[in-house]
């Protein structure tokens, strides 16, 4: 047996410099280099041989939202089944998605990575409706939105260091969040910490690796929904064959076993979406290039006609993608079975709202202490929005239920 020898590459000269001049030898000028970070809220010594955004990839995953996600509905109740997506699996797709995306378009692999993982951290217990029901109990306070409450997560309420609230990641990273509304906005309304204000101003050029993301993540819960709607019974793959991309995929399976059928129609509706955004989005970012005294690297970006991001389909696979999620909506998201465990949702959530409100002092200590300092329904809101699906069900059924049925539940 041969013996192992170790690569000729000294150790010591792997240093966070020159993981950054790896970046800007190697990556495309419509990449974000970790070198050029606008940086974090407040002042840190730079990590000997990781960059920050690999320190804010790190950070995220050690969080404590970042593990509850585990327990937080996609489109299936956590305890319906062992197999179905979570927040968590697929926040992990998501990432799987970005990395390949960005790695293909020689943009920063580590930044979508990152971005990827936060991107879910907002998210209530059992899914969009929850939140529309949230931002109904708090439209005095500014109302609720997920993004932004990631953002309020990240900024003020993970609390794993002495000196200063929330992760402290980089203004890139926190960016994910921030494409609803302006960073002075949000922090306004209480989402983002008040030492925001040095980003107002934002980046020259547009972060491509937040387009990425942000694609990906339809790529990701269009397929995985398709993929859990026909495994559950609910959805009939035959519905979606309106669209042209589901049709041929579909059809061109015809004869194979179920199990293999829908795996296979699922990694080629992945592939198409995936492949028509890399060589999609490598012509915007070439006609960028391509114009004469232009430059990506100083954010000088020419007209694209109508064009409003670079990243992004071509407009019929768009048209495909639309198409599938109307077909998504229409015969999975409102599917009795499924409006059923979410109206039931909506009620806990309503119930566990009122009851907070009433008796503050029932929620965790930490919140118990924020009570007597910040606006009572905010705090709450935060309790409820952190929440995983079995910590609420678990706390109505302490709360509400008559002893006879709580044994049984």
């Amino acid at each position: 047996m041969a013996e192992f020898v170790h690569p000729p590459t000294d150790f010591n000269a792997i240093t966070r410099k020159s993981l950054e001049e790896n970046e800007r030898s190697h990556l495309s000028p419509h990449a974000t280099l970790s070198g050029d970070s606008l940086g974090r809220l407040y002042p840190e010594e730079e990590h000997s041989f990781r960059t920050a955004f690999q320190r804010d990839r790190d950070r995220l995953i050690h969080s404590t939202a970042f593990r509850r996600l585990e327990y937080k509905t996609q489109v299936f109740v956590n305890r319906e089944g062992d197999y179905y997506r979570t927040r968590l699996t697929h926040t992990l797709e998501v990432v799987q998605i970005s990395r390949s995306i960005a790695r293909a378009l020689a943009l920063n692999e580590d930044l979508a990575e990152a971005m990827a993982l936060a991107h879910d951290m907002g998210h209530t217990p059992f899914g969009h409706t929850v939140e529309e029901v949230l931002d109904e109990l708090m439209a005095d306070e500014n109302g609720f939105e997920h993004n932004a409450q990631g953002l309020r997560c990240v900024d003020l309420l993970e609390a794993p260091y002495a000196g200063f609230s929330g992760l402290n990641l980089t203004y890139e990273v926190r960016s994910i969040f921030t494409k609803k509304r302006p960073m002075a906005d949000l922090r306004r309304l209480g989402y983002a910490s008040p030492e925001s204000e040095k980003f107002d101003g934002g980046p020259s050029k547009p972060i491509m690796e937040a387009q990425v993301v942000d694609l990906a993540d339809s790529v990701a819960y269009n397929s995985h929904d398709i993929d859990d709607g026909i495994k559950s019974g609910l959805l009939d793959p035959e519905s979606l064959c309106e669209t042209d991309v589901w049709r041929r995929i579909w059809e061109s399976s015809l004869g194979q076993d179920p199990g293999i059928r829908r795996r296979t129609a699922i990694r080629q509706l992945i592939n198409r979406q995936v492949t028509d955004i890399v060589e999609a989005s490598y012509e915007r970012m070439k006609q960028i290039d391509d114009q004469p005294g232009r430059s990506p690297s100083t954010g000088d970006y020419p007209a694209l006609g109508r064009i409003e991001r670079i990243i992004d389909f071509r407009p019929e696979m768009r048209k495909q993608e639309t198409e599938l999620k109307r077909l998504l909506h229409k015969n999975l998201y409102r599917h009795p079975q499924v409006t059923r465990k979410m109206d039931k949702a909506c009620t806990m959530i309503r119930s566990l709202f009122n009851y907070y409100l009433e008796h503050p002092e029932q929620m965790t200590t930490s919140y118990r202490k924020r009570a007597g300092d910040e606006p009572l329904k905010r705090v709450v809101c935060d309790y409820i929005a952190g929440m995983t699906d079995r910590f609420a069900e678990g706390e109505y059924v302490s709360l509400f239920l008559p002893d006879s049925l709580r044994m049984n539940h």
